[in-house]
């Protein structure tokens, strides 16, 4: 067990990601989070986002909910719509009080409106105060906003991105530690790309800057290869880097680390998005979701006009003109 940063709350080091269980059923869910139970797992982390997710989450627990910590997560930005995200979180999670709950992803123009007068931090402070949450944190895969998330005195835990290939962030993740605050490794399998879990888990799990692990599970073979990476404290063998190695040059030279540099695109496609949409179409049995994430986003990939700007500011080279093709491609696919 570990301190999760300024909250104090004492969990287990991999803890549960509640994307995957979209495709299940709360039966199963339940079968996974009594596995998690067993093997010394109390951290469950899910999102107003996740669809099904927290309602699942909320039913498989009902009976257990003091044996975990649990975080979720909104993309409201204003106080109304916190205030009832809030609601409807609890409401879903069968709970009366949750642990953590984060802003969900801002960009900082809407983090701008989150700390604003009227904005969903106000939401928070409120649900605070009648305790109804217990600590705020905050989701970001934009390192400006991960470095601006760093020096706002409400924010108790952070999540962004952090994997084999993925490790953009990891100067920040080290101030984390620094200001004691909770780092929460997001994506351990880069989406699904990395086919190896336990490297993937023991990689990320061998800096002691990152305090939680939040790997995707949505079955209880998932929990028991996962756990049992806690375990193992073993140094990363010469043949484990040399793979770690050998992941990193096959994804590198095709995989967006959303570090937004190729920002901002001369027609206003989010770019990093439509690749983590993408991603989760591709990798995930997650279509439906992934596509309805895609259809939200006023750009699409074929608005693409081939001027290769963004290409020039990539600081990985990757060909974000045929990865966008290969985007719209695969969506356009999906729905015919």
């Amino acid at each position: 067990m570990t301190i999760l940063g300024k909250t104090n709350l004492e969990i287990g080091r991999i803890g549960f990601g509640g994307i995957p269980i979209q495709k299940v059923d709360a039966k199963i869910t339940r079968d996974v989070l009594l596995q998690m139970k067993k093997l010394g797992g109390n951290y469950i982390d899910t999102a107003r986002g996740y669809t099904v997710s927290e309602s699942y989450i909320g039913e498989a627990i009902e009976d257990m909910r003091d044996d975990f910590v649990l975080a979720t997560k909104s993309m409201s930005r204003d106080y109304e719509s916190m205030k009832k995200d809030i609601q409807i979180s609890l409401n879903n999670l069968r709970t009366n009080y949750i642990d953590i709950y984060q802003v969900h992803n801002p960009t900082m123009e809407q983090l701008d409106i989150v700390t604003s007068e009227n904005g969903a931090l106000k939401a928070l402070l409120e649900a605070k105060d009648n305790h109804q949450i217990g600590h705020i944190g905050l989701t970001a895969h934009s390192l400006e906003v991960f470095e601006k998330a760093l020096d706002l005195p409400w924010v108790e835990t952070i999540m962004f991105p952090f994997n084999i290939v993925e490790n953009q962030g990891l100067d920040l993740i080290k101030k984390c530690k620094e200001k004691n605050i909770g780092f929460i490794a997001m994506k351990p399998l880069a989406g699904g790309a990395i086919e190896n879990g336990t490297l993937a888990l023991r990689y990320i799990a061998s800096f002691d800057e990152v305090t939680l692990i939040i790997p995707g599970m949505a079955s209880v073979d998932e929990v028991n290869e996962n756990m049992a990476v806690l375990n193992d404290t073993t140094p990363l063998t010469d043949n484990e880097l040399k793979e770690i190695q050998d992941i990193k040059d096959q994804l590198g030279e095709n995989f967006c680390r959303r570090c937004n540099y190729c920002a901002p695109c001369t027609v206003g496609i989010n770019i990093p998005s439509v690749f983590l949409f993408a991603g989760y179409l591709q990798r995930y049995d997650l279509g439906d979701w992934a596509n309805d994430r895609y259809n939200s986003l006023a750009v699409k990939a074929d608005k693409c006009i081939q001027c290769g700007l963004c290409e020039t500011r990539c600081p990985y080279h990757l060909p974000i003109r045929e990865m966008l093709k290969q985007a719209d491609h695969d969506f356009k696919e999906f729905n015919a």
